[in-house]
């Protein structure tokens, strides 16, 4: 069973790209465009990760990351941030005062993301063969 991996960003293109990329290395992948939608999805999909931006319309990522890790259910979830805030301030509160899984910069590359979903997913013992 491949992992699923939930992508939450508010810029489509983002989405699609990121979606094209890791579906093409055997992960299953569910989208929302919104934080809003993000927690209406996350509890019945589970996902072994959620790769979720910060800046986004009525909910920011910062607070959709406190709904996930303040419930039961999916608290145990690792999620990265998925941002284009790249000064390293906003990293180090990501990283070391909130503690998210990992804290990647747009732009990022194909290998990049890949090779840090991984890390993520083998650090949390979530890892599973690829579906192909």
């Amino acid at each position: 069973m491949a992992n699923k991996i939930m992508i939450v960003d508010d810029e489509p293109d983002v989405v699609d790209l990121v979606k094209i990329v890791l579906k093409s290395e055997g992960y299953e992948v569910v989208t929302a465009t919104s934080g809003k939608e993000a927690l209406e999805k996350i509890g019945n999909e589970m996902p072994d990760l959620v790769l979720l931006d910060i800046m986004m319309p009525q909910m920011d990522g910062w607070e959709v990351y406190n709904h996930i890790k303040s419930n039961t259910k999916t608290r145990d979830i690792p999620v990265a941030m998925l941002t284009a805030k790249s000064q390293s301030i906003d990293k180090m509160i990501g990283l070391h005062v909130v503690q998210v899984d990992d804290y990647i910069t747009k732009p990022f590359g194909r290998a990049e993301l890949l090779e840090r979903v991984k890390k993520i997913l083998t650090e949390k013992g979530r890892l599973q063969p690829p579906a192909r």
